[in-house]
């Protein structure tokens, strides 16, 4: 849990949709790791905006805060100095919501590039709801309220960042003062890892990412159906390496950087098959989720000390995200009958 402290405050998070898999890994995990020694860092389970596409099915979020809380112990990510929010268990986080929209027209939201790509992979066209629309406010609203600094994101996330910081200008403007913080963008230094069919984004749903939970016999069923060089027919044949998502899984996690760099020229000139190579991929690949999946079993074992983390977390996000609030009510000229305003 975190305490006062001098240190630059960030924010970072998952909707809880499924258990988390190996791209959160490399994309946000491992820096939330090393970044909770030198940020004072809030990490939020964003299940209310999960619910803008699931709303058809909210027992799913409602059992994944669990299992992602789970993921996060089991990474690494210290309840000592990182703290744990649940996005529905803060009402002020809501309610930044309802008076950053006065901020934002439709017409932004809607050029808004993340949010059109969001869109037509869904296939919602004008059906898409208004939660799922307005889902850059909600982030703002979470952004602001800790008072983030900085915010690690893909770089398809950039919009959301950039109408974040608009919406902070445009109150403080209004305000006059400072009244909320801008904030920057934080890009892991590793891409996008693809799905194992070499598509290109990992699913939770569809069976082409592997869990930080996978076991050893589904790591090996993953690793098998990944895709390599439809060209490279027989061992002798050369291979190609770029758009081969076993080398770009080699690449991300195994340690020994030389020995990959010597499988990518054998692959090259040819005399390397795919199942020895992927042999290799599977052991690489073990050794970075067994630890993660032997921590998660024991903290899997107690959920009511996981949950009570995550409650305490949550009321100290409740805190801070009220007194941000309160500054922003006054900043834009509402007031409640606490502040014994005289109404007419």
């Amino acid at each position: 849990m975190n305490t006062e402290t001098t240190k630059p405050v960030i924010l970072t998070g998952d909707r809880p949709t499924g258990p988390l898999h190996l791209g959160h890994l490399t994309g946000s995990l491992q820096n939330r790791v090393a970044m909770q020694e030198t940020h004072d860092q809030y990490v939020l389970i964003a299940d209310m905006q999960a619910l803008t596409d699931n709303a058809h099915d909210p027992g799913k979020i409602r059992r994944n805060i669990l299992e992602v809380m789970l993921d996060y112990l089991a990474v690494g990510i210290d309840p000592g100095k990182t703290t744990f929010c649940l996005q529905s268990g803060i009402p002020a986080l809501h309610e930044l919501t309802a008076l950053f929209m006065n901020f934002v027209s439709v017409g932004r939201l809607e050029r808004n590039p993340t949010i059109r790509s969001e869109i037509a992979a869904r296939g919602f066209e004008r059906s898409v709801p208004l939660g799922f629309l307005n889902y850059p406010v909600s982030q703002a609203a979470d952004i602001t309220a800790f008072g983030a600094t900085a915010v690690p994101v893909g770089e398809d996330q950039l919009p959301i960042i950039e109408q974040t910081n608009e919406i902070v200008r445009k109150i403080n403007n209004q305000a006059g003062k400072s009244v909320l913080t801008e904030c920057r963008a934080i890009i892991p230094k590793v891409g996008r890892l693809p799905a194992v069919d070499g598509s290109s984004k990992m699913s939770k749903s569809s069976g082409t990412a592997i869990h930080l939970s996978a076991s050893p016999d589904e790591i090996r069923r993953a690793v098998r159906m990944m895709y390599t060089d439809p060209g490279h027919l027989k061992v002798s044949d050369p291979g190609k390496v770029e758009g081969n998502v076993v080398f770009t899984y080699l690449d991300a996690f195994d340690p020994d950087e030389q020995a990959v760099a010597e499988l990518k020229d054998h692959y090259r000139r040819g005399g390397l098959g795919d199942v020895k190579l992927k042999k290799r991929l599977e052991e690489v690949l073990e050794n970075v989720i067994s630890p993660i999946r032997s921590r998660r079993d024991s903290f899997a074992a107690d959920p009511a000390e996981a949950l009570r983390i995550l409650k305490q977390g949550t009321r100290t996000g409740d805190l801070i995200s009220k007194a941000t609030l309160d500054r922003t009510r006054e900043a834009v000229g509402v007031f409640s009958f606490d502040d014994q305003y005289e109404l007419g």
